[in-house]
């Protein structure tokens, strides 16, 4: 009988041809068979079909898996390369665009303010004890999410000629001496402004005119000094509805651009006195703190309690004693540091 199964095939030496070697999985991934054939290796075609007759399919495109913070590891490395600018995209803080000045240093030794840079003497000390007080209240008003209003501090008096200028001037000389603060003076003394002329700053442009005209941009009002970390806002042209501007809906855009994103920075708006005019009442709805100078021998208790009455609106108000010239407790602030009289 004969036999009519095939002949093996045979190479060109008559031996037996090698078994035909199986594509690794890396090879049919990579071009051989498409990525449903990995993964199916049981659909792909038989190994006995020559090469030439198979289709080569594309491999078909990896996606990604959507990035995932929660599922970092807590040792990864956030801060570094691309993963941590899409994590640390916080607002850009306000940045100030106004000139530059020189603070002259005489001039301000002359008026009897503290000195940048200069001695420690029992008027710094006075307000470094002053100013404490009131970026303390700021820090803790931050922690509860109200920073923005207690960061902006009204200094005022009740009646003219009892010193509120010069005391917001040295706070806020004494503040921009802060290493982690920034300090925004707002002459807000709109009937008689004397922030610009006790620093010998020029006038110009300032919160008024911001106000009035939307499309006065208020941080190029403001002007930059070489004293690190102050900078000083102008009162503008002064108007017959100074008041009507400061309660008006802009006032509170204008004021929240001076501190945007920017939590380390203290405004001070040296205000008219209360009983004379009337913005300081005013702006009492705009701040988190207001401190009223009382002359020592000088401002009456009826017209003291008057003043804090008008500004209800501000839920701190803080006092503070000026031209004193005798302590209860004795106590001579700077002479620890050599500072004498």
């Amino acid at each position: 009988m004969t036999d009519q199964r095939p002949f093996p095939p045979t190479g060109p030496d008559g031996a037996p041809p090698r078994k035909a070697r199986r594509a690794s999985l890396i090879e049919r991934a990579g071009g051989s068979d498409d990525w449903h054939r990995v993964v199916a290796p049981a659909a792909t075609a038989p190994l006995s079909e020559p090469a030439a007759s198979r289709a080569v399919a594309p491999v078909a495109p990896f996606a990604a898996p959507a990035f995932d913070p929660a599922g970092l590891p807590a040792t990864a490395p956030l801060r570094d390369g691309p993963v941590a600018a899409r994590l640390d995209a916080s607002p850009a803080p306000q940045v100030f665009r106004g000139t530059f000045h020189i603070i002259d240093r005489t001039h301000l030794r002359d008026q009897g303010l503290i000195e940048p840079e200069g001695p420690v003497t029992a008027l710094l000390e006075e307000f470094r004890i002053i100013k404490r007080q009131l970026l303390l209240t700021a820090a803790e008003s931050r922690q509860a999410e109200d920073g923005v209003r207690a960061e902006r501090i009204l200094v005022c008096s009740a009646l003219p000629g009892e010193g509120k200028t010069f005391c917001s001037v040295n706070l806020a000389l004494s503040m921009a001496a802060e290493k982690d603060t920034e300090v925004l003076l707002v002459d807000a003394d709109f009937a008689k402004p004397s922030v610009l002329s006790t620093l010998g700053l020029p006038g110009g442009p300032g919160l008024l005119d911001a106000l009035a005209d939307p499309r006065i941009a208020v941080e190029d009002c403001i002007l930059g000094t070489d004293i690190p970390g102050l900078f000083v806002l102008p009162a503008g042209h002064a108007s017959g509805n100074d008041t009507e501007l400061l309660a008006s809906a802009r006032t509170v855009q204008v004021l929240d651009r001076l501190t945007a994103n920017t939590p380390g920075r203290i405004v001070i708006f040296d205000s008219s006195p209360v009983l004379a005019a009337s913005p300081a009442s005013a702006l009492a709805l705009h701040v988190g703190q207001a401190v009223v100078v009382v002359r020592a021998d000088m401002t009456s208790d009826a017209a003291l309690r008057d003043a804090v009455g008008l500004l209800s609106g501000c839920d701190d108000i803080k006092l503070l004693l000026n031209a004193a010239h005798f302590s209860p407790s004795g106590r001579r602030f700077g002479t620890y540091y050599g500072y004498k009289e």
